[in-house]
């Protein structure tokens, strides 16, 4: 009894010791000391609460205390309802204060809003202060005389708070961007007069008022560059006159093709005229033959016919020499 008595007091110092780390693990008392210190109330129950309620109060308390030296009216429930759906209690209080020191009118839940909708609104209270350059790639148009003019735009845009849920982004503002600086450089006569006045450009597409249902408001679209690129009126004009060629050159051939089977067709019909021909003349002594012995006709008869053959055959051979030598005159 004795010994358990030494050790009595040991046992006591520990378990106090024990509880005490665990009240301090349990309850963030240092965190209740520093919002008493701010000036912020906060009961200790509430934030065991947020212990039971798996919050973090360092997430919430430390943005209360910023909230409250900066005179904003949020409440612990607000901030608490806010992390638990997700949000950053920390960058809205801070985009609140943001918008205080500029005169902006925001309100938590507008702001919260913001946040839960996957938007940085930190970012777009700063963009609204301060205004933020968009530059686009280089736009390419096609002016009415075929040439081809490329621009660069610098678009200066700030942040329209309320329409930041469910406005547009900077994507969709560079395309409407690029769409009236593609339709402004094809309704321009000639490519001259772009170079001669960019600032038409920009004129014309800021007055189509591209920011509807974006979340941005465009206070002005400057062009920076301008190029000069291919001719391409030329360029489909040449390809144009290309595909006539080669169309022509088709219907070219297939005429050919028709007048080579034309011309076979017609030495087929001259063959066959020579093969009746040559028919007709193998009845001719047949005809002769019977002539004679039917008496139409006589030995006399016959006798001259061969002479008017024989005639006929050295009449034929005279002409041809007669051209064959003319010919020779003629290559002399």
């Amino acid at each position: 009894m004795e010994g358990f008595g030494d050790i009595f007091p040991i046992i006591i110092i520990g378990l106090i010791v024990i509880a005490v780390a665990i009240l301090f693990t349990f309850i963030p008392v240092m965190l209740w000391i520093s919002a008493l210190a701010a000036g912020v109330r906060v009961s200790i129950f509430t934030l065991v609460g947020m212990r039971l309620r798996r919050v973090v109060p360092s997430r919430v308390i430390n943005p209360l205390i910023k909230a409250h030296k900066a005179g904003l009216d949020v409440t612990t429930n607000q901030l608490e309802s806010h992390f638990l759906a997700g949000g950053n209690v920390d960058r809205v209080v801070n985009a609140l204060i943001a918008a205080q020191r500029a005169n902006i009118e925001l309100s938590f839940e507008r702001c919260a809003a913001i946040d839960l909708a996957g938007r940085d609104v930190l970012e777009a209270v700063q963009m609204s202060v301060n205004p933020k350059v968009i530059e686009t790639p280089f736009i390419a148009g096609i002016s009415m005389d075929g040439i081809e003019v490329k621009a660069k735009a610098r678009i200066t845009v700030r942040a329209n708070i309320d329409r930041l849920v469910g406005g547009a982004g900077e994507d969709t503002v560079i395309a409407r961007v690029g769409e009236g600086v593609v339709s402004t450089i094809g309704s321009s006569e000639a490519h001259t007069k772009v170079l001669e006045n960019p600032d038409s450009i920009s004129h014309n597409v800021l007055n189509r008022g591209l920011d509807a249902g974006t979340a941005f408001e465009i206070l002005s679209i400057d062009i920076a560059d301008v190029d000069i690129g291919k001719n391409i009126g030329a360029i489909l004009q040449t390809d144009q006159a290309e595909a006539d060629k080669n169309i022509a050159q088709a219907k070219a051939e297939e005429r050919r093709a028709m007048a080579v089977a034309q011309e076979q067709e017609m030495v087929a019909k001259v063959q066959e005229m020579r093969a009746k021909v040559v028919e007709a003349e193998a009845d001719v002594p047949k005809a002769l033959a019977e002539a004679l012995r039917s008496g139409n006709m006589g030995v006399m008869d016959y006798m001259n016919y061969k002479n008017i053959d024989a005639d006929t055959d050295m009449r034929d051979s005279i002409g041809k020499l007669t051209e064959t030598d003319n010919e020779e005159e003629d290559n002399k």
